[in-house]
């Protein structure tokens, strides 16, 4: 049951994130709606270096506290420093911050499907929106939503240049944000 009410939840978070992308790449609308030309203030800053790449700027979570049986919407911001050769997908491991729960992962296209991390310009920041839940009945006292870069064919991730720099895993996994769990 417990598996089942996962399922459901890591499925709903997916189709939520995940939308297909458009054929042909981005139109200049589309690229419009997942640049901004100003970070609005951030609640959550990183300064994570993808390889010389990426950075990611910081985000957002909204609510900043979540009860069992809720979600929430994570808006990252994403400064392109160079042009990426692969389409990446970003990996989202939403995980029980004490490790009593198994991971929940929301990876999806960068902005929605609607702008491939190829088509990226140098000087642009990409702004990515997804949705996580925490399932009923869980026991959680914090999540920990954890994002990086992930190639799927490839099965590589970009690397993280400044691990000194931020909070990590030692595996190009960047600790987004810990997001407390009031408890009934």
């Amino acid at each position: 049951m417990r598996r089942t009410l996962l399922a459901l939840f890591v499925s709903a978070s997916l189709l939520s994130a995940c939308i297909v992308e458009a054929p042909g790449g981005a139109s200049p609308n589309e690229r419009r709606q997942a640049t901004v030309t100003q970070v609005p203030a951030l609640s959550l800053r990183s300064g994570a270096n993808f390889e010389d790449k990426v950075e990611l700027v910081g985000a957002t979570v909204q609510p900043g506290r979540l009860s069992p049986g809720e979600g929430a919407r994570v808006t990252a911001y994403f400064k392109v420093l160079k042009p990426l050769e692969e389409d990446y997908l970003i990996f989202v491991h939403v995980e029980d911050a004490e490790g009593r729960a198994e991971r929940l992962n929301v990876d999806h296209k960068p902005a929605g499907g609607l702008y491939p991390t190829t088509q990226w310009k140098p000087g642009e920041t990409v702004k990515d929106e997804f949705n996580i839940a925490l399932p009923p009945g869980s026991s959680a006292r914090a999540l920990n939503i954890w994002m990086g870069f992930w190639e799927q064919k490839t099965d590589a991730r970009l690397q993280l240049k400044n691990p000194d720099a931020v909070r990590n895993d030692g595996r190009s996994r960047v600790l987004l944000a810990q997001v407390p769990v009031a408890q009934p």
